[in-house]
C-alpha cells in the first residue's frame, strides 16, 4: 500500500500570465505558496480474480471495473493509462478541502494520484518530472483550460517565484524565509469561503480567449510578481503586501467580467471596512476562497462583519508531493 499527498496552494500574483497562450510569447511569472491543506491518495493492491471487476476507485462515488476504459472519472482513467496500469490496484482519494474553491484542489489530485502510482510500481520520479506530467495530463490528454502553476506548487510545495518559458521549461525559485519572517506574514493571513463553487476552467477558458486583448495587463501583473518577491524576501510589511494584493486584485478583475460579482464585490466591500488592507480571490475567479491580509487584531472585527462566512487560518511554505506510507 502506498499513501501519497500533494498540497494546495495559494497563487499572490502573477495568476493569468501562467497559461502557454501568454507565456510563450511575453513570458510568464506567478508567487505562490503551498499551504497546509492537502489532497491524498490511496494505492493498494487488489485481488481481482476474486472478484468480478479488475480496478476500484472511489472519490465522491465508488467505480468498480473491469478495464480502465470503463472509468467514468476522467483523471483517475487518464493518469492509470500514462502510468501503464490496467489492473488489479484500488485508489482512494480524500482531501481536507473542497474541490472548485480556487486552492488548485484539481491539480493537487493530479500530482498526488501520479506519485501514488510511480511509487506503487516501485518508480521514484522527482518533482519536476511529475509537475510536466501532471500538466500534460491536464492539458494535453483532457484538454482542460489550465494554466502551468499549481501543478509546479504541488509537486514542490514550498514559497517560490515560478517562471513559466515553454509548457516544458519551467524555472522554480525558492524564497528562503526565516521561521520568524514567515510566521509574521502567517498571522496576517485570512482565508474566507465566498460560498461559491465553480469549475477553474469553465471560467479561464473567457479569460484565454482574451489574452491578447489583455496583454498590457497582464504584463502589468507580471510586474507585480517581482515586487511581491522583494517585499517578502526583503523588509516588506504585511501592510504593504496587502496594498499590492488590493491592486493585483484590481488588474485581475480587469481580465474578464465574470471573475467577480456582486456578491463577492460586497464581501471585500465589508472586508476592507473592517480592518483588511487588501486580498484577492485565490484562483480563476467566480468563487471558492477570498484571501485577506489584515492586522491580526481586526480578524476578530472581520468574523463578526461576516457572521455567515466560513474562515480558515492557513500555514504557508507547506512541504510537497510525498509518499507518507509506504508497505
Amino acid at each position: 500500500m502506498v499513501i501519497s499527498r500533494a498540497p494546495v496552494r495559494i497563487s499572490f500574483f502573477g495568476g493569468g500570465t501562467d497559461y502557454p497562450e501568454h507565456f510563450l510569447n511575453e513570458g510568464g511569472a506567478v508567487l505562490a505558496t503551498a499551504i497546509d491543506k492537502y489532497s491524498y491518495v490511496t494505492a493498494s493492491p487488489f485481488q481481482s480474480h476474486l472478484f468480478d471487476y479488475s480496478v476500484r476507485v472511489s472519490y465522491r462515488k465508488v467505480e468498480l471495473v473491469k478495464r480502465v476504459e470503463e472509468i467514468e472519472h476522467k483523471v483517475y482513467k487518464a493518469c492509470l493509462r500514462i502510468c501503464g496500469l490496467e489492473r488489479d490496484i484500488e485508489l482512494h482519494n480524500v482531501a481536507d478541502l473542497p474541490a472548485f474553491t480556487g486552492l488548485g484542489s484539481s491539480s493537487a489530485f493530479t500530482v498526488s494520484l501520479l506519485q501514488a502510482l510511480h511509487s506503487f510500481k516501485g518508480e521514484s520520479p522527482d518533482r519536476m518530472a511529475l509537475a510536466y506530467e501532471a500538466i500534460h495530463v491536464e492539458r494535453q490528454v483532457l484538454k482542460e483550460s489550465v494554466g502551468c502553476q499549481d501543478q509546479v506548487s504541488s509537486a514542490f510545495g514550498g514559497l517560490n517565484l515560478i517562471e513559466f518559458r515553454r509548457e516544458d521549461d519551467i524555472l522554480v525559485h525558492p524564497a528562503h524565509l526565516s521561521a520568524d519572517r514567515r510566521s509574521e506574514f502567517e498571522r496576517h493571513f485570512l482565508l474566507v469561503f465566498t460560498g461559491i463553487t465553480r469549475k477553474a476552467a469553465d471560467i479561464a477558458s473567457a479569460q484565454v480567449r482574451k489574452t491578447d486583448q489583455n496583454k498590457a495587463l497582464l504584463l502589468k501583473m507580471r510586474k507585480m510578481v517581482d515586487l511581491g518577491w522583494h517585499m517578502l524576501t526583503g523588509s516588506g510589511t504585511p501592510a504593504e503586501f496587502g496594498s499590492l494584493l488590493h491592486e493585483a486584485w484590481n488588474a485581475k478583475k480587469g481580465l474578464d467580467a465574470g471573475i467577480s460579482n456582486g456578491h463577492i464585490d460586497e464581501l471585500y466591500k465589508t472586508a476592507l471596512e473592517n480592518g483588511a488592507w487588501g486580498g484577492k480571490l485565490t484562483g480563476a475567479g467566480g468563487g471558492g476562497f477570498f484571501l485577506l491580509v489584515a492586522p491580526p487584531e481586526k480578524h476578530n472585527q472581520l468574523k463578526a462583519a461576516l457572521p455567515d462566512k466560513y474562515f480558515l487560518n492557513i500555514g504557508i511554505n507547506a512541504p510537497g508531493v510525498s509518499v507518507i506510507f509506504s508497505s
